[in-house]
């Protein structure tokens, strides 16, 4: 199933999920199903299970009746992972640094904005005085139910669903930043968007694939934890112009590494929680040092796309 927030024509903010290029109100459906996202996730068994005494429903709008928010427009954290040891490589170069040998072991994460929470077709206001506005390339998993020490082994059991997640980066502002060693911030928090839809877990799963070494070509290193990954391609696009396209498969560490780090040490994991996998190798502008794509001015138009997911475009303000 794939799960949409929306404005209707009344400019009403509601939840439901696509048929085709049609959506079905939640609420409309059955007034005993919620109009906002996270309350739908908060109790989504007990939801799915009165969406399928429904039986078929008839669509209550067209895609060009609404406007697509973002799906989970308020998000009770978002941790934003490095797992593509391409990207890794790319963009340590670029600032000059070097990946540490502790990277392969562990999955870093820092904790973004989540307030400032886009969706498709939003304008992204480029940071006063930032001269290489960049995009991220990334697959996000959104999780349904509380746990802690979590082993990865788990993870399944607390994935909601995924969307596709563009982390907004103010390059020039957070090369100044790492000179300090506390990880990204003002580079980082004025944009974070998602969408255009959720896809469930269940549906989402039609896309695993088993672990193989042949995803991981040189220079990358084969994974140590050899889990299942997803076989779906990522590309980005500036202006209609293809940047990047990559492949989740070739991650080197998964959500549920991801998941199982985040919750150590009794750190409770709630639902509506997001995590990103970091930018798929070249999806971002930083990791051929803008050779490929000068910086992002206003009027530049970005689409992201992930088999399974769909498109999540914004324009550059």
């Amino acid at each position: 199933m794939k799960l949409v927030t929306f404005l209707n024509k009344d400019q009403e903010s509601r939840i439901g999920w696509l048929q085709g290029d049609s959506v079905i109100d939640m609420h409309l459906a059955s007034e005993k199903l919620p109009t906002d996202m996270l309350t739908f996730i908060d109790h989504h068994e007990d939801y799915f299970q009165i969406i399928k005494s429904l039986g078929a429903v008839e669509p209550h709008y067209t895609l060009g009746e609404v406007k697509l928010l973002a799906p989970l427009p308020n998000p009770r954290s978002i941790r934003d992972y490095i797992g593509f040891e391409m990207h890794m490589l790319n963009a340590s170069k670029s600032f000059g640094h070097t990946v540490g040998e502790a990277w392969y072991e562990l999955p870093i994460f820092y904790f973004t904005n989540h307030h400032n929470v886009f969706g498709p077709n939003d304008q992204i206001k480029r940071p006063a005085n930032e001269s290489k506005l960049d995009i991220e390339l990334e697959i996000a998993c959104i999780i349904g139910k509380t746990g802690s020490d979590i082993k990865k082994e788990e993870a399944k059991n607390y994935i909601f669903g995924y969307t596709i997640f563009n982390d907004w980066t103010a390059r020039a502002t957070q090369k100044v930043e790492m000179t300090i060693p506390l990880g990204p911030h003002k580079g980082k928090d004025f944009a974070n968007a998602f969408g255009p839809c959720i896809v469930t877990a269940d549906e989402f799963e039609q896309h695993e694939v088993p672990f193989s070494e042949s995803y991981f070509e040189a220079p990358l290193k084969v994974p140590n934890v050899q889990d299942a990954r997803f076989d779906v391609k990522m590309t980005s696009r500036i202006n209609g112009v293809t940047i990047c396209q990559g492949n989740y498969k070739t991650v080197h560490h998964t959500f549920g590494q991801m998941l199982e780090r985040a919750s150590e040490n009794g750190v409770n994991i709630m639902p509506g929680d997001i995590l990103g996998s970091g930018t798929v190798g070249w999806g971002s502008l930083i990791e051929n040092n803008f050779s490929v794509h000068r910086p992002l001015e206003p009027g530049d138009v970005v689409e992201l796309e992930i088999e399974g997911i769909g498109i999540l475009r914004n324009t550059v303000v």
